[in-house]
């Protein structure tokens, strides 16, 4: 059975000043940040949180820190396992646990009626040094189908780049995907799909379909909404979470993490993001339904 800590009067109320300092300074809109602070010390100095567990203390902060604009990779993460001082380590090896146990993060492919081909990206967008491999294999091994189905309904995030490397098969020349905008306004960081990708492409003009569910978040979401507004790919299913804004984390205390973005994504083609709203599909359905739905609209159109 585990137990949580109960940190101290005291304690509580440094941890509470460290995030309002940390979000104060770090998080990608500043007049919200400084609103965030505000309202963490407030609620603080009002004892809001003073007879907390450091579990329920993350539960409460994290309902603040998403009270003013739902932002919901804006959070304070408990960790039952006090964090290492290698955190980055601690944090890859349960990733690559995740990685090994899902085939490389490319857990289903599969051959449909009329020459659809199913590839199922999950449970996340892993680092692009470990899933290239995989990914290109499962890509060219659907390249020749006549219409693809990407299942992207369990994907919860990860890697930017790993969201270009799909779309360098996916796509026909070298593409613009998203720009990343820091808390200065100034541009960050750009995405393009590669140049070279090894293998053969699926292309950039047979059918296309992106499933999603309200569980698909982050870069999940990312490759969803790339390709849906370069006109790429219908996307079938559900409306996803609604986190588009990249992040960075601190360890605030050893079972706590806090987790703030740092920049905003901005499409090309929309000049904006998918933040709070999430991706919205082209064609809405139950994201059980999702598969079916597409399988029908592909060999309706390949017919």
């Amino acid at each position: 059975m585990t137990t949580t800590t109960s940190p101290t009067a005291l304690d509580t109320a440094a941890v509470v000043e460290s995030i309002a300092d940390l979000v104060g300074e770090h998080y990608v809109f500043p007049d919200t940040a400084r609103q965030l602070a505000a309202l963490l010390r407030r609620r603080s100095a009002d004892g809001a949180y003073r007879t907390e567990t450091s579990e329920e203390l993350a539960d409460a902060v994290t309902a603040d820190l998403r009270s003013v604009n739902g932002d919901l990779h804006l959070a304070l993460k408990y960790h039952a396992v006090p964090v290492p001082p290698d955190r980055g380590s601690a944090v890859l090896a349960a990733m690559r646990r995740d990685f090994d146990a899902s085939l490389g993060g490319v857990p289903h492919v599969e051959l449909l009626d009329g020459g659809v081909a199913v590839l199922e990206i999950a449970p996340k967008m892993f680092p692009l040094d470990w899933a290239a491999q995989p990914l290109a294999a499962a890509l060219a091994l659907v390249a020749p189908a006549r219409a693809l189905i990407l299942d992207l309904r369990r994907n919860t995030g990860g890697d930017p780049d790993t969201v270009a490397f799909v779309c360098g098969y996916l796509l026909d020349g070298r593409t613009h995907l998203n720009t990343l905008v820091s808390r200065q306004g100034e541009v960050a960081e750009q995405s393009w799909t590669p140049p070279f990708v090894p293998g053969a492409r699926f292309g950039g003009s047979k059918p296309l379909y992106v499933l999603t569910s309200g569980s698909t978040f982050s870069a999940g979401e990312e490759l969803a909404y790339d390709l849906q507004q370069l006109g790429r790919a219908e996307v079938v299913g559900e409306a996803t979470r609604g986190g588009a804004h990249p992040r960075d984390g601190w360890t605030v205390h050893p079972n706590l993490e806090l987790s703030v973005p740092v920049a905003r994504a901005v499409n090309p083609v929309s000049g904006t993001n998918w933040e709070g709203t999430g991706v919205r599909p082209d064609v809405p359905c139950d994201a059980e339904a999702a598969l079916d739905r597409a399988l029908s609209l592909a060999v309706a159109r390949l017919a």
